[in-house]
């Protein structure tokens, strides 16, 4: 490789690290200080920290009652799909040479591809007649069935790499389907079963569509939605909003920093045979 290639590769992976690590930046250096400073001072660092704007974020608003709803819809969103995205993608797996599963599967892989407003005004509808509009149980039902296509299309394909001569034998030995799947086929999905957790939660904790069609009321907003709310229309507190921001991705990130190892190996272990 030549001297000037070997440059540009260096200039080129550095302007990439300056494009990635720009919005961290700015985020810290507003949420440090005060809404003047913020005014006369811009991208500038900060002349001293301030957490002031943390406090305000959580007194001034209603942001640690919609932490808490959210945290708990994520919850229940993970369960959900950890669960029935698996107990799914095995059984097409195992049967996709049927006409049934197979066409299962691919109206599985249609539906990733739906764009949510596709379906935004039919899910209003619907949950709006069954009683779950503006309910944490309409919230996690909305976000977990737009996420569960996903999670059975990347689980599928790792199903098929788990070898049908360990369930064989333990129905020899008299397990039945149900006992065979979470005594001997569950736990050798854990590298996709974390990887689908990161992005379930991610999915979960990052939702902002599906609360504004289904959770738009004050007792059931969640943080994506409060965030929102620091924005007005003639004006907008950003240096609390940047504070809030923070308060917001801090569980995304030490998740993500804990799992991380599994994520790729659990994509690409998936991919070899699907």
């Amino acid at each position: 490789m030549s001297r000037y290639l070997k440059l540009f590769r260096t200039l080129a992976m550095a302007a990439l690290l300056v494009v990635f690590i720009a919005p961290f930046y700015v985020q810290l250096v507003y949420a440090f200080k005060t809404r003047p400073e913020v005014a006369l001072t811009g991208l500038m660092p900060p002349t001293h920290l301030t957490f002031v704007n943390f406090r305000n974020a959580f007194s001034g608003t209603n942001l640690l009652p919609a932490f808490f709803r959210t945290g708990i819809v994520t919850l229940f969103v993970v369960a959900i799909l950890q669960t029935t995205g698996a107990m799914a993608a095995w059984a097409i797996a195992r049967n996709q040479r049927k006409k049934l599963y197979d066409g299962l599967y691919y109206l599985f892989l249609a539906a990733i591809i739906l764009p949510f407003q596709v379906v935004m005004l039919p899910l209003y509808t619907q949950f709006r007649e069954v009683g779950l509009l503006n309910t944490l149980p309409g919230l996690v039902l909305g976000i977990a069935g737009f996420q569960l296509a996903y999670n059975i299309f990347l689980m599928t394909g790792f199903v098929k790499t788990v070898p049908l001569e360990l369930e064989e034998a333990a129905m020899i030995d008299g397990a039945n389907l149900w006992k065979t799947f979470w005594s001997v086929v569950y736990p050798l999905l854990k590298p996709i079963t974390m990887t689908t957790l990161v992005l379930n939660f991610l999915s979960a904790w990052n939702d902002f569509m599906v609360a504004v069609v289904i959770g738009f009321k004050e007792s059931v907003r969640t943080l994506q939605y409060a965030l929102y709310m620091f924005f007005g229309q003639y004006s907008t507190q950003i240096h609390e909003a940047f504070a809030a921001f923070i308060i917001a991705v801090l569980p995304v990130v030490i998740l993500y920093v804990v799992l991380q190892r599994y994520i790729v190996a659990g994509l690409l272990s998936g991919a070899v045979k699907g």
